[in-house]
């Protein structure tokens, strides 16, 4: 399929923003579509009705980070990590002629390095941390440094290569370059070549950060080479004198920010990672009682705080991760979503609920209360399309971990999601990026890793017991140099209070599934794989409730 029939098809778009504005519409999926999108725009490959193509616009000198970007580079330390990354398998045989190779990679990203602005910048940081970091063009971005290429040994299975993904997802990446890093994978038995590709959060979240992969992707596998871009020239660095003075600048401007930020944040305080600080819940609730008297709407009913117990993975982590991945066929869940009349995500995240509670049985650990999950949701709308950075808000929503009964259990995740959403629809955009503004800068790495202590210290608790995030992708095939995408396992991070993290993505008709754990507290994270298996079955073989 061309790209302006793929595009006539899935978006019918009268112009690039119409593109842009639907592609968000239908989430990380198309997020990949919108990489194609902008790569097929910018190269001239569209209809007639698309408006006459534009030179690309030049680097931006300098682009300061948001407070919730800098949070992800603040809980970095000796065992946290602030990346994320996606584990593409490819099979080769679909392009014989070209090999996918570290040099081959190299190529390729040369060729489209002007969609990718973001794995050019790097880290400039503001003197005595006065104000929050900018990122600036690296004028000697060494692709040949962050493209490297590694081997398994025979038999090259599965568990070798999540033993080799855990072990480079436990490394952190090189604050003095571009902070991105991408392996090819080689020697796997299937004679496929797998490519892990990870991110610094700070730069992109899981939506921008898929829009860029879209730009390495073709939705034709006899996709020609690009050539190379006509790239303008990046302006010069700022200079330390003037970075003084962006600093200051931005010290005058806290104040503004923190009391303009304060209003929208202590309402919804357990909404954020402040929620596990002592006493901050009920700051919130009655902040969001004293807010509803002030509209009239004393009567308001507030949700119900929702308490995360401790378990062996909510306590500190260590530097080393383990990793595990698999797929699910997703017309088996669209057919308990049918039967069960509920909604995909309901299928997934109960499925999650099942394999959690499965292995806290196995642990000695199930209680009679639900975990709490945290969730993204992206606040991302059409204004929004091809920028990178963090716009995500993270919602608690209980997990039945305490339902023995799967139809049980997938119904009261039906109904807490629902509510979720309820939830998400009435807090205000930018939660995330206003709580952080609550602390100056030069003290935000210092909250940063005293909220995550303070959850798994004696007297705190967590705000979250894990990671589940179930995101849709592209229902069709896609091709890197001509070799088939068969998989696309996304892998997020974790943080103290919160060991373990589950990421699907839907592509090409199945569930890609990609899992991290801390080491010490879940080496046997493949068991929760099969924990998902048997939860699917379970829901597959019992009989709806009645209505």
């Amino acid at each position: 399929m061309s790209i302006d029939a793929y595009l006539r098809d899935r978006f019918e778009p009268a112009s690039l923003k119409k593109a842009a504005t639907a592609a968000l519409a239908l989430g990380v999926g198309a997020a990949i579509a919108l990489g194609i999108v902008l790569r097929a725009h910018r190269r001239g490959d569209r209809g007639a009705d698309v408006a006459p193509r534009r030179p690309p616009r030049a680097l931006p000198v300098i682009k300061q980070l948001s407070s919730l970007d800098t949070q992800y580079l603040a809980l970095e330390g000796p065992r946290h990590t602030g990346h994320f990354a996606t584990l593409g398998i490819y099979d080769p045989s679909t392009a014989p002629n070209r090999m996918l190779t570290a040099a081959s990679m190299v190529e390729l990203l040369g060729e489209r390095m002007h969609l990718l602005s973001p794995l050019r910048w790097r880290l400039a940081a503001v003197p005595l941390g006065l104000d929050y970091p900018y990122l600036v063009p690296d004028q000697h971005c060494d692709l040949s440094y962050h493209v490297r290429e590694a081997a398994l040994t025979e038999p090259g299975d599965d568990r070798q290569l999540a033993a080799l993904v855990a072990r480079l997802h436990s490394r952190p990446l090189d604050r003095t370059r571009p902070l991105w890093e991408m392996y090819v994978i080689s020697g796997l038995a299937s004679g496929r070549v797998a490519i892990y590709i990870k991110l610094h959060h700070a730069v992109a979240d899981g939506l921008s950060g898929t829009e860029m992969l879209g730009a390495l992707l073709d939705v034709d596998p006899q996709q020609e080479p690009d050539g190379p871009p006509d790239l303008t020239e990046p302006q010069r660095h700022p200079s330390r004198r003037q970075m003084w003075g962006l600093g200051l600048s931005g010290v005058s401007r806290h104040p503004a920010r923190m009391l303009g930020s304060a209003p929208r944040v202590l309402p919804n305080l357990e909404e954020t990672s402040l929620a596990g600080v002592p006493g901050a819940a009920r700051l919130g609730r009655l902040a969001g009682r004293a807010g509803a008297l002030g509209k009239g709407n004393g009567n308001r009913v507030l949700p119900p705080v929702l308490k995360a117990p401790k378990t062996s993975f909510n306590a500190r982590i260590s530097p080393h991760r383990c990793c595990a991945f698999g797929q699910i066929d997703l017309a088996r869940v669209k057919q308990v979503k049918q039967a069960h009349q509920v909604t995909v995500n309901d299928v997934v995240v109960s499925m999650c609920a099942g394999a959690v509670r499965r292995w806290l049985h196995d642990h000695d650990e199930l209680l009679n209360e639900p975990l709490i999950a945290q969730i993204p949701v992206s606040s991302r709308s059409d204004e929004h399309a091809g920028t990178y950075g963090n716009r995500i808000q993270t919602l608690a929503v209980p997990l039945h971990t305490q339902i023995a009964n799967p139809v049980l259990r997938l119904q009261q995740t039906a109904a807490s999601l629902l509510q979720m959403k309820e939830r998400n629809s009435a807090l205000p955009r930018g939660l995330l990026v206003d709580a952080n503004h609550l602390v100056p800068p030069f003290l935000a790495t210092q909250a940063v890793r005293a909220t995550f202590a303070l959850a798994t210290s004696a007297l705190g608790r967590p705000t979250w017991n894990l990671v589940v995030s179930n995101v849709p992708g592209p229902q069709l095939p896609l091709y890197c140099r001509g070799a088939r995408l068969v998989a696309l396992y996304p892998l997020s991070l974790i943080t103290d209070g919160m060991g373990l993290n589950i990421t699907v993505l839907s592509y090409d008709g199945r569930l890609d599934i990609g899992i991290v754990a801390d080491r010490e507290q879940m080496p046997d994270v493949w068991t929760l794989l099969d924990g998902l298996e048997s939860s699917l079955s379970e829901l597959e073989h019992a009989k709806p409730a009645v209505a």
